[in-house]
């Protein structure tokens, strides 16, 4: 059984989708695969109007049709997709990928979600290796759940009395698009990302249209409350029209707020309507280069945060990667120097001219995610990491990582002569 450890945390770059128009998102209909009549999908020991804790693991069951991964087409097989607080999508396109539409592309069956306080519904809905329902639509009944309040008290972690974050280039009572990259920095502080305990250190939250949540707990991880665990100093952020808050507030490797408190100003921005005349970023297609391939800029690059070469890792391992001069974007969307990780595991690179393939050795993470549970059984193995574009075809020139070597085990032990 495949398991996903998921915070409703924001990706790599924080492409807020949540709050983007579903016109923008959305795709001309695509032809269904069909389903069996009694395949059936529900939740495994979760019942309407239960009462759950704000972190539970929900688990998923599916009757008379098979798991296979995104990307794998097979005959009366899919995928997971999670719907929390929202309709079902259009059936005859792709389902969104954003905070409301959870993907489980990997073919997991489980998932440990963190919700806020309050009433939730959820619903599963199956889908094929384009992340597309079936005809019929193989989905569960739509619940609701209420999660309860119960925040833990935690130890607060020292900061540095001069250190402070900031917004970067984005002043108070700025006028701003509907679609913004917002930066933020930090000085006195050092960045590392959550789970990494260490002095003087943490990672940055961004609070939207919100007040201060309580110091001495964990910063809720909501549309409000915008965790950056991975270190980014960046976020690709959509907002309606209208007024809204800004404000930055640092927290250490459990998400709680550092003693004294590092947090920016309070800011107003003004979002302005988008321009009738300009299309959204998000429809214009990038210019191709001759080979066809979709071009990247020279100074691109992936890069493993974790492993690195050489590592001696444990059976089941978070694979976590990065990205620098260029944005993610989900498989499907596309934007103009932006793309998606593959995780290429004990294979070659494949060929650069054709779409990555979509198995146990060439992992794709179409979410935009930017880390990623495996399991390798002991012994040596090497991994890679590629770029690829909405189609999963590499760019122009190829974005790859060098191929590292992990090992997995206890390493052996020397023979003493006596």
């Amino acid at each position: 059984m495949r398991r996903l450890r998921l915070q409703l945390i924001v990706g790599v770059t924080a492409v807020f989708a949540a709050a983007m128009p579903a016109s923008i998102a959305q795709e001309r209909a695509r032809t269904r695969s069909p389903a069996p009549a009694g395949a059936k999908l529900a939740f495994v020991d979760l019942q309407n109007n239960a009462r759950i804790a704000s972190k539970v693991t929900l688990r998923f069951s599916i009757t008379g049709m098979e798991i296979a991964p995104a990307g794998t087409a097979r005959r009366n097989a899919g995928h997971h997709h999670l719907l929390i607080d929202t309709e079902l999508p259009p059936l005859g396109q792709p389902i969104p990928s954003d905070f409301n539409h959870l993907h489980f592309g990997g073919g997991q069956s489980e998932a440990e979600i963190l919700l806020s306080p309050g009433r939730h519904t959820l619903q599963l809905l199956f889908a094929d290796h384009d992340h597309v329902p079936h005809d019929p639509p193989v989905m569960s009944e739509k619940i609701t759940v209420e999660v309860m309040a119960a925040p833990e008290e935690k130890p607060r972690t020292t900061a540095a009395p001069n250190a402070k974050v900031f917004f970067i280039g984005l002043q108070d009572g700025a006028a701003i698009p509907p679609r913004s990259v917002v930066r933020f920095g930090q000085e006195n502080i050092a960045i590392t990302p959550a789970g990494t305990k260490q002095d003087n250190a943490g990672h940055h939250h961004l609070l939207v249209d919100t007040e201060l949540p309580p110091l001495d707990r964990e910063i809720p991880s909501d549309f409000n409350h915008l965790h950056f665990g991975r270190g980014q100093t960046e976020a690709e952020l959509t907002l309606p029209p209208g007024e809204h808050t800004l404000q930055l507030l640092f927290a250490d490797h459990e998400h709680v707020p550092h003693d004294p408190p590092v947090m920016s100003q309070k800011i107003r921005v003004r979002v302005q309507e988008a321009s009738a005349a300009s299309p959204p970023a998000a429809a214009t297609a990038p210019a191709r280069t001759p080979s066809g391939r979709t071009p990247a800029p020279n100074d691109a690059a992936v890069y493993f945060i974790y492993p690195r070469d050489g590592t001696r890792i444990f059976a089941t391992s978070t694979i976590r990667f990065g990205l620098r001069n260029m944005g993610v974007a989900p498989a499907g969307i596309v934007r103009p120097n932006t793309g998606h990780h593959h995780l290429l595991v004990n294979v070659p690179t494949p060929p650069l001219d054709a779409a990555i393939p979509a198995d146990l050795n060439h992992i794709h993470l179409g979410n935009g995610q930017t880390e990623r549970k495996i399991t390798l059984p002991p012994g040596q193995h090497t991994l890679q990491l590629i770029l690829g574009d909405d189609q999963h075809v590499p760019h122009d020139p190829p974005i790859l990582s060098e191929r590292i070597t992990v090992f997995v085990g206890a390493a052996a032990k020397r023979s003493v002569r006596r």
